[in-house]
């Protein structure tokens, strides 16, 4: 899988209210990394605002993976709408759900469209957006005489390290941006084989 090396999300969670002709559309934002955590806040929200009569939503993951849909709504004028949103401030890893709850007077498809991505860029337009970069879980071996070269080189690099174990062999767990990974291998090797570098599976968005 081919992830961005940068990013652009919303960490925190976020909330707007907006209403229109009597009918409260409620937008929320949260970060997610995959379908399972979209899901669950799903299923909060519409225990949440249980008497909203749509609850439409759309996410965007680093993956490349989006997901939309109207719940009930005319097609065309929520997710797609919400996804508009999204895509306007260039994030990912992004969920928008947003609640209708109904006021009795019927929008039309073109001013309920506007609603919804109206609805869901004020949120998104409230909230802090970050960058952030992609780090890989990297395991290195080494000899003992080696540790102070290698926590030199991490700490050039601005590397994340996890832990560290002591016996025969010197042995530490560290995140390393993508882009910096080839140079610290390259700088590594000054330990003249006696040092071993392992890419785990493991990344994040840090």
């Amino acid at each position: 899988m081919n992830l961005p090396d940068e990013i652009r999300t919303i960490d925190e969670f976020g909330e707007v209210t907006t209403t229109i002709k009597k009918s409260n559309f409620i937008a929320q934002v949260y970060s997610i990394n995959s379908e399972d955590e979209f899901k669950l806040q799903l299923t909060k929200t519409k225990k949440k605002y249980y008497d909203a009569s749509h609850h439409c939503y759309a996410y965007k993951l680093a993956s490349g993976n989006v997901r939309y849909s109207d719940a009930g709504e005319p097609n065309g004028t929520a997710g797609i709408r919400i996804l508009n949103a999204i895509e306007h401030f260039s994030l990912v890893n992004q969920l928008v759900i947003v609640s209708r709850i109904f006021g009795g007077i019927k929008l039309g498809t073109g001013p309920l469209g506007k609603a919804y991505y109206q609805s869901a860029f004020e949120v998104l337009n409230d909230s802090q957006i970050s960058t952030k970069h992609l780090y890989k879980k990297v395991k290195i071996l080494s000899e003992i005489d080696q540790i102070s070269l290698i926590y030199r080189i991490l700490a050039n690099h601005k590397s994340i390290v996890i832990d560290s174990e002591y016996q025969e062999k010197f042995s530490l767990s560290c995140f390393i941006t993508s882009t910096e990974i080839e140079s610290v291998s390259q700088k590594l090797d000054l330990g003249k084989n006696k040092i071993s570098i392992t890419i785990q599976p493991e990344v994040v968005y840090k």
